[in-house]
């Protein structure tokens, strides 16, 4: 069964084929490194995760490049800086919130299970290949200088060689359309409405570069500039996937294959275009206001990243998501059986069943159908393998066991003692005493559960309620 992808530009699912079999390449869009990743942010991170495995085990850890980026210059994280760091100069004190928030991203997706990417870039490492791109739009007549702004222009790729994509083509909107349905910032040194920013004078204390064009002033790049040059630093002017969420089809990844394809002189940017679906709470749209805004760093101290990455999975990542408490505690007791019966056992391959229902688009939902099967024909060996596949079995039993206790403030100790001693009264027959401390044990919130070995000696497990 070959691999098959949903293309947003082409509407369609197509089968993969890659430019080059031994260098397979994807482009995600990452943080902006200002604050705390909320939920919504890690659903990309687990489905282009998913993704970079399969790819992985159809052609090779050493033939998959995957880069995703670190916006580290934005209106945001100089606001965060001056707001959190009044003493220090700009600079300094962006510097301070980039690294902070670094560190906590990292932090929250390293326990969501996530591979770190093959190469990270950060905006700030780029500033010259931004400018060689636009130094090459202005001399294509595809952008100008105006007022110490570069802008480019849809109206001149639009009308230039049918060799280029139109511009629109991956959000499908006309030009009107656009103005009608984005927020566009009015501007006397704009040709028209729909030219966007490519670089743009820095304020006093904020960071800035050596302006393109020959602007005297320095400056800083425009957002949508960034990720076209760090993709074609380190994938090349064409690759094979580019991802990210369904907000940024229009207008971040639009003008991102507008500047590399006008650039490059290029029809195609990336081959396929891969967006997950929007994330909402509890049936809401997350908001601060409505007060259901939830961070990663937030949920993670209730639950184990393992049971937030198969949350988001039983859900197609195309199709919107409803987070929901009663879905997290399902998860979590699937998680508990399959780490009680698999973690501890060596793997076998993934199944056949698992990986063709990754091979259809990332049918993850499809994919955990097929993981039941497993368990309920007691492959352990093959559930193991495809569980490790997807990103799971992290820890062993009893890693994952005494991490869950103990982030549930029981102490394992006392309760392993208080199991003992009951083993004790029970082999001496002493059932009074074995009721009393199994009430005990109730009153703290813990469930026993008597069985036998393999060996078929008496055997008692616990969990909580």
């Amino acid at each position: 069964m070959e691999l098959r992808l949903y293309d947003t530009l082409s509407r369609e699912k197509r089968a993969f084929v890659p430019l080059d079999a031994k260098n397979v390449r994807m482009y995600v869009c990452g943080p902006t490194v200002y604050d705390f990743a909320h939920i919504g942010n890690a659903r990309p991170v687990i489905v282009f995760d998913v993704l970079f495995r399969l790819l992985r085990h159809l052609y090779g850890e050493a033939h998959v490049t995957y880069v995703r980026n670190i916006t580290d210059v934005d209106d945001k994280i100089n606001d965060r800086a001056a707001r959190d760091f009044p003493g220090l100069p700009l600079n300094e004190a962006i510097r301070k919130v980039t690294e902070q928030t670094g560190q906590q991203f990292h932090a929250d997706v390293d326990a969501l299970g996530a591979l770190r990417p093959s190469v990270e870039p950060r905006a700030t490492e780029h500033i010259g290949e931004m400018r060689e791109i636009i130094e090459r739009l202005i001399a294509g007549g595809f952008a100008y200088a105006a007022e110490d702004h570069v802008l480019f222009s849809p109206q001149a790729m639009n009308a230039a060689n049918s060799e280029l994509p139109r511009y629109g083509a991956l959000s499908k909107r006309s030009l009107d359309e656009m103005i009608a349905g984005a927020r566009v910032d009015v501007a006397p040194y704009k040709r028209d409405a729909t030219d966007f920013v490519l670089w743009k004078p820095s304020k006093p204390g904020e960071p800035s570069w050596p302006s393109p064009a020959g602007i005297k002033a320095e400056g800083r790049p425009g957002w949508h500039v960034e990720c076209s040059a760090m993709a074609w630093k380190h994938l090349g002017e064409q690759f094979d996937i580019h991802g990210g969420g369904i907000d940024l089809v229009f207008p971040h990844h639009e003008n991102e294959v507008a500047q590399t394809c006008c650039a490059f002189h290029q029809q195609r940017m990336a081959n396929y275009w891969m967006h997950n679906g929007f994330l909402q709470v509890e049936s809401e749209k997350m908001s601060k206001s409505l007060g259901n805004f939830i961070t990663i760093h937030e949920l993670l101290a209730d639950w184990p990243g393992e049971v937030l990455r198969l949350n988001m999975l039983k859900t197609h990542y195309t199709s919107p998501i409803d987070w929901t408490m009663k879905s997290l505690e399902e998860s979590a007791k699937t998680l508990n059986d399959w780490y009680r019966f698999a973690a501890d056992v060596a793997p076998s391959k993934p199944a056949t069943s698992v990986v063709d229902a990754l091979l259809d688009d990332l049918n993850t939902p499809q994919a955990i159908a097929a993981l039941h099967g497993l368990r309920n024909s007691s492959d352990a060996a093959g559930l193991s393998a495809s569980l490790r596949l997807l990103g799971f079995l992290s820890e062993s039993v009893a890693q994952w066991e005494g991490r869950k206790r103990k982030a549930s403030g029981v102490d394992a100790g006392e309760i392993d003692r208080l199991i003992a001693e009951r083993t004790a009264a029970r082999a001496r027959k002493d059932f009074k005493e074995s009721d009393r401390i199994r009430d005990e044990l109730a009153v703290k919130g813990v469930v026993i559960k008597d069985g036998k070995d393999a060996d078929g000696k008496p055997v008692t497990t616990w969990e909580l309620a």
